[in-house]
């Protein structure tokens, strides 16, 4: 029987000794609450409400629950502890191996907690109570905001408002200086963001005032305070906002300019597990999702230069086979690139009409199907802007036909007076490759190529493809591509 007591608790000594290396060990003592269930959730790149449950427990008639993992793959961050009734929470922080006791009474939750074996976390609960603080403050200003009757008085309530806000900024990079390299102060210094430097800046010349400054500086010191290599930063609720702010109003949004900007940051990620996974998964959801004409480009680039080689390390074979092949249908028609033959019987005719045979500055590709709603919608639209514009600029129309019979093909053009206007072909033996090749998942898909047949325009609709012509135009005017 002594054996077997000696031997269970070095089983428990070899266990913690376990938890200390990998995962974490939660002590929860909450007074006031029994009979519950615990929750221990945390965040993955954005803030609430989106968080994820990792584990629970049941809080027993004395108040006290454990939380425990030995998982290797834990990384650490703020982590989110609630009951079940998804009202009483309160965040910690949790590093690889922590081992904390957390003291917890109902009432005093989220401001009175004590944390045992943890001084971060000590020192996290005071920043959470200075930070209560400064909220009542906070409110308390943007109240005598609203009673402010003269500019005198909004200027007095600014000036307050700055010294609260300067305040919290020390506070915060005192601290990051204080204990540098830990998870709070990661999280303080991912906070930061750039300050422009005060006064007029100017041009080489030293004469001209320089517009463009404070864009510049904020955009090239934008990253210097996070830490793209610290993974436990994912776990928090910063990433996210990060790079929406950085990508949609900071970056150009041209391919070329995106593709630089991905490529940088997947460099700077390079080596970690869960920010080089969030980052490359971001971007590509931004490339593929987005509605600015031609960023599915940079979609390939990644998916070429990226997945392709190995680097979604947590696709399984059948997932990572929907990016490639996704890639490889958007591939052969991004901007620049000379567009698909297609050569298809004319719907009325039955005479093969190719593509290539038409000899115009422009011509607009046009698939649809007759009774697509959204086809009926825009194709008469679609009409009023070339019969008002784009016919006068030498532009001629390849529509395709993506389904239905002959009859309802010629019915609907014969309804919209596009018969005789437009060069229409459809597919009835669906024999062609122009499906794939021009990508036609949705219709109507409309595509504008220039006098080579090089693709300019994609993903077009009645209120822009008039807009992409004027531009084309005046590049050509002014010698550019």
């Amino acid at each position: 029987m002594k054996k077997m007591l000696f031997a269970a608790a070095m089983l428990l000594c070899h266990t913690y000794a376990v938890y200390a290396k990998n995962g974490y060990h939660i002590s929860l003592r909450m007074p006031g609450v029994t009979d519950s269930v615990v929750y221990l959730a945390h965040y993955y790149g954005k803030g609430r409400p989106t968080i994820f449950k990792t584990d629970s427990a049941r809080i027993d008639k004395r108040g006290n629950a454990e939380l425990r993992s030995t998982s290797e793959d834990f990384t650490g961050g703020i982590y989110i502890v609630y009951l079940s009734d998804l009202l009483t929470n309160f965040e910690v922080l949790l590093n690889k191996g922590d081992d904390i006791t957390i003291v917890a009474p109902k009432n005093a939750i989220p401001n009175d907690i004590e944390f045992k074996g943890s001084p971060e976390n000590t020192r996290f609960a005071a920043y959470v109570r200075y930070l209560n603080t400064y909220s009542a403050g906070d409110e308390v200003i943007r109240k005598e905001f609203e009673m402010a009757k003269t500019a005198g008085d909004t200027a007095e309530v600014r000036a307050k408002a700055k010294v609260a806000a300067d305040k919290l900024k020390r506070y915060r990079e005192d601290y990051a200086a204080q204990y540098p390299g830990t998870l709070l102060a990661k999280i303080f210094k991912a906070m930061e963001l750039p300050v422009i430097q005060d006064g007029d800046h100017y041009l080489a010349d030293g004469k001209t005032k320089d517009s463009t400054f404070a864009y510049r500086q904020y955009k090239a010191h934008y990253w210097d305070g996070f830490d793209l290599t610290d993974d436990r930063l994912i776990y928090t609720p910063l990433y996210d906002s990060r790079l929406e702010e950085y990508f949609n109003k900071l970056v150009v949004p041209y391919p070329d300019s995106l593709k630089h900007e991905a490529d940088m940051l997947l460099a700077r990620t390079k080596g970690t597990k869960d920010m080089f996974h969030y980052t490359l998964w971001w971007l590509t959801r931004y490339a593929e999702n987005s509605k600015v004409m031609g960023l599915d480009e940079v979609f390939v680039h990644l998916v070429e230069n990226y997945y392709m080689k190995g680097d979604a390390f947590w696709l399984k074979p059948d997932e990572l086979k929907k990016y490639t092949e996704r890639a490889r249908k958007i591939a052969p028609n991004v901007l620049g690139n000379m567009a698909p033959p297609i050569s298809l019987p004319d719907v009325r005719t039955g005479k093969t009409q190719k593509l290539y045979d038409i000899q115009a500055k422009y011509t607009m590709v046009v698939f649809y199907s007759p009774t697509c709603g959204h086809c009926r919608h825009e194709v008469p639209l679609l009409d009023s802007v070339y019969e008002a514009v784009l016919k006068h600029k030498g532009i001629q129309v390849y529509s395709v036909a993506t389904e239905e019979p002959d009859s309802t093909i010629n019915k609907f053009l014969k309804e919209q007076k596009l018969d005789k206007k437009w060069m229409n072909t459809w597919d009835p033996q669906r024999t062609g490759d122009w499906h794939d090749k021009y990508d036609v998942y949705v219709t109507p898909s409309i595509y504008l190529l220039d006098e080579k047949k090089i693709i300019r325009g994609k993903r077009l609709d009645h209120t822009n493809v008039a807009g992409l012509v004027e531009m084309l135009e005046k590049k050509q005017k002014s010698g550019s591509d």
